[in-house]
This record gives structure tokens, sequence and C-alpha cells, in this order.
């Protein structure tokens, strides 16, 4: 018997780019883009709604009746799902099946399958979950068995055990880029393409939602997995030949250099064949000299690390992240030598931190001196250790609003001071730079100076946080401009500014 074709939806509301109301498409999802390539390749259609900004309903109904899909899908996480519960409705206002997909999906597969707008809920990968659903979409007796899939049937809900996670990555085939207005993302206007040659991470950072993702899973010791070093090469230079103004690559990985063999073995034969410059997510306490020369030798051009936390005991105890001020410094050491520039990422208002605590991660990146740094308010992923951590401790209310921009409310650590802290973190960490170059006759009194002021009850927390945040607006503002109006002049000023290997030649 032939099978039958299905016309999927795939919904994607991505606003992280925040590109509303431009033709600038926000991010490319590798996940969505595997799914739609195992349907194709099974026979069955697949569109795409990619939503940079909230729509009318009107404007979503008009959508659905156009594409008239038998499923539509939504992959989601937990800031976006609030938005999407009400696209859901709607979806079914129209009679048509949904399932939802992604990290909240999968984290919170209870709360999601109880939602009124909810047929089916996918927890885990869901390529081949999604493939079963649409081959056995009329045989509803094998339809409701399949592997990894919740369903809502006339409001009982079934409960099928998770499927195995795809070890062997390169039984995939090619993600289906095409299915995205690949040209006009805000990265390709820069020559850039965001990709992953991984699924998973090893490691168990309690504010991650890595850790909740591998428990999902039976065999979670081999949650993380690599395309083979050839298949990784060949799958970008895939996307070279399909884009051949792509000069960039942004590797999105956990963490590229995961597993030393597999890396080393990749990183060279990247340098051989593609020699792209190229951007990537390293671990600090798996690096050593060699492997940051091999780097600078395959083009990378920036390295973006995990720092988190300057108080060490913070560190280990609450992140699970057990590397110490020593390595730390050590790695940047490394990556001056070989001219690498560096990207960290911190964050403050973790649960038992204090503006104090917080002072210590700046005075640490001002000893570190990256070029550049990413500085989040801690954002509590549902299940997560570390959210669960703040429960327990009395700092994440049951009724806790997700969509404000401090959600773990702290009696030692004000939303104020944290607030203050995310704005003026670079300001402090060029402030104390300067204080550590200077004789300590002069340097050590500015130390402490800075320091006062940055932990200080006795200032202006939100006017100040108000005027920065409206500067940093009007700064990205200008820069997003660039890049929408002179993609080349922001492209030639990147060079420039990293100055790369084959800029040399």
């Amino acid at each position: 018997m032939e099978q039958m074709k299905r016309k999927v939806l795939i919904v994607y509301p991505d606003f992280v780019e925040n590109n509303a109301g431009t033709k600038l498409k926000g991010s490319y999802s590798e996940g969505i883009a595997s799914i739609s390539a195992v349907l194709k390749q099974g026979g069955h259609d697949v569109a795409l709604y990619h939503m940079n900004g909230k729509v009318s309903k009107e404007e979503y109904i008009k959508e659905l009746r156009s594409q008239t899909p038998d499923i539509v899908a939504f992959s989601t996480w937990t800031s976006a799902y609030k938005f999407v519960k009400e696209l859901l409705l709607w979806t079914k206002e129209e009679g048509l099946f949904t399932l939802v997909g992604g990290y909240h999906a999968t984290l919170c597969p209870e709360e999601v399958i109880a939602d009124p707008g909810v047929d089916c809920v996918c927890i885990g990968e869901g390529e081949y979950p999604f493939l079963d659903l649409c081959d056995r979409f009329d045989d509803k007796e094998a339809l409701y068995k399949i592997e990894s899939l919740w369903f809502n049937v006339n409001g009982e809900t079934i409960k099928n055990p998770v499927r195995p996670f795809i070890e062997d990555l390169d039984t995939l085939p090619p993600p289906d880029m095409g299915l995205f207005d690949f040209d006009n993302f805000l990265s390709s206007r820069i020559k850039t393409a965001i990709v992953m040659v991984s699924r998973g991470c090893i490691f168990g950072c309690t504010y991650c939602a890595n850790s909740q993702l591998r428990a999902v899973y039976p065999r979670a010791n081999k949650y993380a997995r690599f395309k083979s070093p050839q298949r990784a090469v060949e799958y970008l230079q895939s996307i070279l030949n399909r884009y051949p103004y792509i000069g960039y690559f942004n590797f999105m990985d956990s963490i590229l250099n995961m597993h030393k063999e597999w890396f080393e073995e990749f990183i060279v034969l990247y340098a051989e064949k593609l020699k792209i410059p190229f951007s990537c997510r390293l671990r600090l306490d798996l690096l050593d000299e060699g492997i940051v020369q091999k780097l600078k030798e395959a083009g990378c051009y920036l390295a973006d690390v995990g720092i988190e936390s300057g108080d060490p005991e913070l560190r280990k105890d609450l992140l699970h992240r057990p590397m110490s001020d020593e390595v730390i410094m050590r790695s940047f050491s490394y990556f001056r030598k070989y001219k690498i520039p560096t990207l960290t990422f911190n964050i403050v208002g973790l649960p038992h931190e204090n503006i104090q605590k917080s002072l210590k991660t700046v005075k640490l990146n001002a000893r570190i001196k990256p070029n550049k740094m990413v500085v989040s308010i801690f954002y509590p992923f549902p299940h997560t250790k570390l959210t669960e951590m703040a429960k327990e401790a009395g700092f994440l209310p049951e009724n806790a609003d997700y969509n404000s921009e401090v959600v773990c409310k702290q009696p030692q650590y004000p939303d104020k001071q944290i607030r203050f802290a995310q704005h003026y973190f670079k300001i402090f960490v060029r402030l104390f730079k300067f204080a550590y170059a200077c004789p300590k006759f002069i340097g050590r009194p500015l130390e402490a100076l800075f320091g006062f002021w940055f932990c200080t009850k006795a200032k202006p927390h939100r006017f100040l946080v108000a005027l920065h945040s409206g500067c940093i607006k009007m700064l990205h503002g200008a820069k997003r401009l660039l890049m929408k109006l002179s993609p080349k002049v922001y492209v030639a000023l990147r060079d420039k500014s990293v100055k790369l290997k084959k800029a040399k030649k």
C-alpha cells in the first residue's frame, strides 16, 4: 500500500535577534532543518513559518489556510511558550493536529500535554518520532504507540517511552538549510553561517538544561555525539558550495573541544580542507597550548568561553564547574600568545550570590582581558539543578514571572543591584583593567574605590540602569543598521579588528 504524503507546517517563533518589522529573518535552527530533511526523505512535504516577531490572529490564520497542513508543529523554549500557547489555540480553532517539541516540551511534558491546544508532545530528538507520526497518521492504533510521543486523546494522556537518541549522526541526511530564507539571515548578510557538528554535552553544569535533557534518555552516558571529522568537513563544504558568499563559520556546538581525540583530528582536517575563519565555544579546563595553536592555524578568530562566576566556590559548589582561577588565567595566556580574540560568558544574580561575589566576576574578567563579554542575569530553566536549588532556598516562587528581567528573587541581592551589575559590568571591567595596569601605589586605591562604587547601595541604581539601557539600545540599533545597510563595511571592520590569519599571508 502506497504511503500517503503528509503536509507539515513547522512554526518557529524566533524572537532572539529582535528583528521584528524588518525583512531580516532571525536565526537558523539546525534541529528544525534536520527534522525537515528526514521528513522530506520519507516523502512528506514540509513548510516553515519563521516568526521573527509576534503576529495577529488574522495574520496567523491566513498563513495556516494558505499552507493547508495536516500537522502543525511548534518548536519552542520556556520564554516563548506563553505566546505559543495562544498560537496553539488558534490552530485548534482551524481543526488542525498540533505537535509541540523543543526544549520546553522535553523538560515540561506534563505541563504542555495538559494545554487544551496540544494534541501531541515530542520528548527529545524529533526526527524519527515525527517521521513515524506522518507515516502512521491514519492508523490510530499504531499512531498512539510511537516512542518519544505523548498524546492527548479525548482528555486522556497516552505516554510512550522515550526513543533512544541517534548515536551515529553520520546516518542523518544533510540538514534542510533551504527550508529557511538563508540569504536574508542577519548572519548571512555578514557572510557568516551558523553551524553545528555535534549534539549534547558531557558536563553537568547546574544552570544548563543539557544535563536534564541527557537524563531523559536511556544510555545517557553517550548523549554527547559528534559527526565524524570527515562527515563534518563535508557538511561544511556543502554549505560553501550552496552559499559561496559565506566567509565565516560560527560553531554553535556546546563545546567544540569536548573530545580531544575527535577535536585534534577535526581541526587538522579543517585547516587542510576549508581554511575559513571561524568562531567556536571551548571549555577552558580541556585546553592546552597545543590545542590553542591548532585553533590559530585553522583560522579561529574568536574563542567563546564560559567563566560564569569569578567566585571559585560558586563555580565549584553551585555551578559544578570545578576550574580554578589559575586554569582560567593560563588558558587566556595561550589565547594572548597566539593572538586569538576571546569572548566570555558571565552570569549575575545566581542563587546565593550577592553584589560582592559579582564583583569577583568583574575582577576576574579584568585580569584575563577578554575582547568581548556577554553578561546575563540568571534564568531558571525548568527542572535544572540550579533552579531546584533556587526553589529550595525560597528564591523562586511558584508563580514566578518568567518574562521578567530578574526571575530569581533574593533578599541579599535585590533586583536593582542585579540589573546594575549586568548593565555596568563591562564598564567596571575596563576600570579595573586600568587600575591593574597602574603602579601599585595608584592602582590599589583605585581598585578599592571602584569596588566600593560597584557595591555600595548609596547610588541611584534605577536611574543608572535606565541611562545605560538607553545608550546600549542606540549602539545596538546603529550596529544592526550597519549590518543591514552596509554589510560589506561591517565585514571589512570585522576583518580588520580580528586580524585574520589569511590577511597576513
